[in-house]
């Protein structure tokens, strides 16, 4: 039997790690919350509490749409990670599957190859892909981050979904191909229904990827017409060694609400994702 200490002890031992974790978790979005309303007399004082904001202003606010592009770039990137977020699952659907379900020589090594493509660092493939994009004329359009993308998400969503796909019992495909069905209508009709939630993980994780990737899109998005939101508010909020910080903090604060509403409305499918665990034998 629990005594009244012991619940008080358990509840400690469970509570006090959890917020602590959910501290660290939200003191960034915090400090970018106040930090973008607080008027510049008190973000620029060296006496005034950083934790406090006394006259909170949406100064930063109205100059950052006033003065900026941001409602142009955030469009720019919300167009270009849901167009390469759709692509890359798409092509790593068609890769992942056949290496998970279908038994072939070689399919070992190609997984492993899968993986390894993804560990490439960007700045190795940086200097081929310029060349390329140059080459088909593309410098300067959504199009350029929009191929370049995919080379970093496909071997992603291919390595995330490979493992999902596995945990998909073969009982359901050989039973549909036994009634009848082809390969093609067993994977349309039976298994991917069942991987959705591993579908919503790797498009979550894709878009956000594609969202903050910040190399590509600085060597191939240079005019302010064509920028995403971490280029654009970069190039146009740092000027030499002066920082405009509420106006910064404003863009990345409204930067990162669309992936925190994404993962609200699928946390649950997300979750069950990434544990593998939504279909079991």
């Amino acid at each position: 039997m629990i005594t009244g200490h012991g619940r008080i002890e358990r509840a400690v031992r469970t509570w006090l790690p959890v917020l602590f974790f959910l501290f660290v978790a939200l003191l960034p979005f915090y400090w970018m919350a106040i930090t973008s309303i607080k008027p510049n007399s008190e973000l620029y004082s060296l006496r005034a509490n950083p934790l406090i904001v006394h006259v909170p202003t949406l100064k930063h606010y109205v100059d950052l749409f006033n003065t900026t592009n941001f409602l142009l770039w955030t469009w720019n990137t919300m167009l270009v990670a849901v167009v390469s977020t759709a692509i890359s699952l798409v092509l790593g659907i068609m890769l992942a599957y056949p290496l998970a379900r279908i038994n072939f020589p070689g399919a070992g090594l190609i997984a492993i190859g899968v993986a390894a493509v993804y560990l490439v660092p960007q700045p190795l493939l940086f200097l081929p892909l310029a060349d390329v994009i140059n080459r088909l004329d593309l410098g300067n359009t959504l199009t350029a981050v929009i191929l370049t993308y995919p080379t970093m998400l496909v071997p992603f969503c291919a390595w995330l979904l490979l493992g999902y796909f596995k945990t998909v019992p073969m009982e359901l495909e050989e039973a549909a191909r036994i009634d009848g069905a082809s390969r093609l209508q067993t994977m349309r009709r039976i298994f991917l229904p069942l991987c959705t939630p591993g579908f919503i993980s790797a498009g979550i994780f894709a878009f956000t990827l594609a969202q903050n990737e910040f190399l590509y899109a600085l060597i191939f998005l240079t005019k302010t017409s064509v920028r995403t939101v971490p280029v654009g508010v970069i190039s146009e909020l740092i000027k030499g060694d002066v920082f405009y910080w509420g106006q910064l903090m404003a863009a990345a604060l409204l930067g990162s609400i669309p992936v925190a509403i994404i993962y609200s409305f699928f946390v649950e499918h997300y979750v069950a994702g990434l544990t593998s665990g939504a279909v079991k034998g």
